[in-house]
Parts: structure tokens; C-alpha cells; sequence
């Protein structure tokens, strides 16, 4: 579904696919999970199948309509490289979105092997901003794969952010968002995780973003971090 995003880096998402499954820390509490079988509660036809992975082609052509230049998250209801959604499809997605070049389209994947392998096949154009979910040390291989791609923007999400990460390197990346988990059983995140990769990302001049600090009052915890917001990004080439 497009639509307008309270999301802090984004302005709207677009959902030709729904569903996922867990694969890996960071699913546990998942906000997709929990909204899709909301939605399915509510009735809202795009979510019949609850959290399965479901291809919507009547999604496809969306953003060809918003005429606005805008911050598109794609897929913030899925993984577009789960290993259930055809290549074919995941092509076609790529397409509608190197058609819609005013657009900056944001696609975020916990699944950088396969993002990886279909890499090569892709068009990578200057609006298609391809990150992957880092959320604890067992995963920084994610971001080598993410290296490897032809991505011209190349970002980071360690949301949520598990536990400290030393064994970093974010040498050729663009970005990194930071941010604590929310909602019904939120694991606490710690200050000096953050600074941490806030260090790491001035060493290697990679704009820091600090989205939340989580927990289960999301709001009142806010996410003023050393006193100040930090909500730096790529620049963008309209």
C-alpha cells in the first residue's frame, strides 16, 4: 500500500509485497508481523493472508502515479528478497521503480545474500537506495554483501540495535540509521552502542541518523540522543 510514513527517515511506503518470516534477532518483535494481522482483523483485502508472503500486482504501478518527488520505503511490510517472492517480480519492482526516477526509493533487506546474488541483474539507478538490517555483531556479514552490490547509495539500519557492535566496518557506506526496538516486549538498548557507531561513522565521514530510542512508550522516550537529534542522509541527486 502507499501511503504517507510516520517513519522518521521516509515520507511514504509502497507495498507490492506482503509478509515475511523470522530470520534472524531482530524479527522477534516484529511491527510488520503485528500489523498485518491487525489489518487482516480489519478486514483490508491487501492483508487476507495475514503475515504470508503475498505478491500484489495491482501495487506495482503506484508511485508512477504520485507525481510529488518524494522518500519511498519499499516493502516496509516485507523483505522483497525473501526467498518466497519470484525474481521476476523482484525485476519488476526494480523497473517501475528506475521508471519513476523522481522518486528516491529505499529498499531494506535482512536477506543480503540473495540481494547479493540478484545484484548483478538489477538497474541500479541514482534513486534506488539499497540498505540491509544490522542488528547485533552475528550479522555485519550482511554489509559486506551490500558492498559487493552495484547500489550507487548503500545504507545501513541497525535497528533494532541488539547489542554492542565492535567488529565494524563501514568503509564505502552512505548511511546508518540507528534505533532501539519498540512496542510489546522491547529490548532495551544502551547508550554506548549508539555512540559506538556514531564513532564509527564519523571515523569513516558515513552520515548518522538516530531514529529512536524504543521501548514500549516509543514517544515519551523520544530520540534525543547527547542532547540533540542527529538526522543526517546521503544527499540527494534530483
Amino acid at each position: 500500500m502507499g501511503s504517507k510514513s510516520s517513519i522518521e527517515w521516509t515520507e511514504s511506503t509502497w507495498n507490492p509485497v506482503t509478509g515475511c518470516t523470522k530470520i534472524s534477532d531482530g524479527c522477534k518483535h516484529c511491527y510488520a508481523e503485528r500489523m498485518a494481522l491487525r489489518l487482516k482483523a480489519m478486514g483490508q483485502p491487501n492483508y487476507v493472508n495475514g503475515f504470508s508472503v503475498t505478491l500484489h500486482e495491482q501495487m506495482l504501478e503506484l508511485p508512477l502515479k504520485w507525481k510529488k518527488p518524494q522518500m519511498v520505503f519499499v516493502n516496509s511490510m516485507s523483505d522483497l528478497f525473501h526467498e518466497d517472492v519470484p525474481a521476476d517480480f523482484i525485476y519488476r519492482v526494480f523497473d517501475v521503480m528506475q521508471q519513476a526516477h523522481w522518486h528516491t526509493f529505499q529498499v531494506l533487506t535482512k536477506r543480503a545474500e540473495r540481494m547479493h546474488e540478484l545484484s548483478p541483474h538489477l538497474p541500479w539507478n541514482d534513486n534506488i537506495w539499497m540498505g540491509v538490517t544490522v542488528e547485533n555483531e552475528n550479522y555485519v556479514s550482511r554489509i559486506d554483501n551490500l558492498r559487493r552490490t552495484g547500489a550507487k547509495i548503500k545504507f545501513v539500519s541497525f535497528e533494532p540495535l541488539l547489542s554492542e557492535i565492535t567488529d565494524l566496518d563501514l568503509v564505502g557506506i552512505d548511511w546508518a540509521i540507528v534505533g532501539g526496538e519498540s512496542g510489546p516486549g522491547a529490548r532495551p538498548m544502551e547508550e554506548e552502542w549508539v555512540l559506538g557507531i556514531r564513532e564509527q561513522c564519523y571515523a569513516n565521514q558515513v552520515p548518522f541518523f538516530f531514529k529512536q530510542w524504543g521501548g514500549t512508550n516509543k514517544k515519551k522516550n523520544g530520540r534525543v540522543l547527547l542532547g540533540q537529534t542527529w538526522d543526517s542522509m546521503p544527499a540527494l541527486n534530483l
